[in-house]
């Protein structure tokens, strides 16, 4: 499941793919692709980073053709964290649980149940004949505070809820896609920090015993036994994501 589900659908939507189709997700670093056995048309959307073509440059929000036996080379992203490569047709696979997401920690995923390694190769479409390019209009992502809805345990939490509410928190540098840590004042659970293991969902805000809530993010489980104080919006949960380590919140 993508960290970033605006961001994938854009990449797609320009590609001509349904919005949340397989598209390959990109951290922070660098990467190149080459295009084998004919010529694959791509869109790049999500965390700004240099990008070339044989070359020449390739804008985020706009489609381009990769010839076969050119290289796309992606550089380090400049600013969020991840960015999303849509390719025309689409990417292979046989759909685990009716989809292609990759979750590493359970070995689930196709083609690859794992992050891409150098050498790997993917069975893509062959890009079709066209006239022109297509590029979205984009807009600036807002700066505000991101939004949650208290509960369901925010009653465990009394006037701690202030604190958590109005503090600034620091993404911690142990975050991944299982969960962002916030780092900043303690939390403090006056009714203890064990409940019953229950349902968490994308956005869930864990506050375990050290009193520093935990953002439940992609590769999450199904169940958690720290009580929730509150559930990072859907709207919000993308630029969340793409919040960079040390970002405050």
């Amino acid at each position: 499941c993508a960290l970033d589900r605006s961001s994938l659908a854009m990449a797609n939507t320009l590609a001509g793919n349904s919005p949340l189709a397989a598209a390959i997700e990109i951290g922070p670093f660098a990467t190149a692709f080459t295009a084998r056995n004919g010529a694959v048309r791509v869109a790049l959307s999500g965390a700004a980073r240099v990008a070339d073509v044989a070359g020449s440059p390739l804008l985020m929000n706009e489609t381009a053709l990769i010839a076969d036996g050119e290289t796309l080379r992606l550089g380090a992203a400049r600013s969020g964290v991840f960015s999303y490569l849509a390719i025309e047709g689409g990417i292979a696979g046989e759909a685990v649980f009716g989809s292609l997401s990759v979750n590493a920690r359970a070995d689930l995923g196709s083609p690859f149940p794992r992050p891409l390694q150098a050498g790997d190769v993917l069975d893509v479409e062959t890009a079709q004949v066209t006239s022109h390019e297509r590029a979205l209009d984009t807009f600036d992502q807002p700066q505000s505070p991101i939004r949650v809805v208290m509960g369901p345990q925010d009653d465990e939490f009394g006037a701690a809820c202030d604190v958590f509410l109005t503090s600034e928190w620091r993404i911690s540098a142990t975050s991944d896609r299982m969960g962002y840590r916030l780092e900043g004042p303690k939390v403090v659970h006056p009714g203890g920090h064990n409940i019953v293991s229950d349902g968490a969902v994308h956005g869930s805000i864990q506050v375990p015993g050290n009193g520093q809530p935990i953002v439940l993010m992609a590769d999450h489980g199904t169940t958690g036994g720290y009580p929730k104080i509150a559930t990072v919006i859907s709207a919000d949960l993308g630029r969340f994501a793409q919040m960079q380590s040390g970002a405050i919140v």
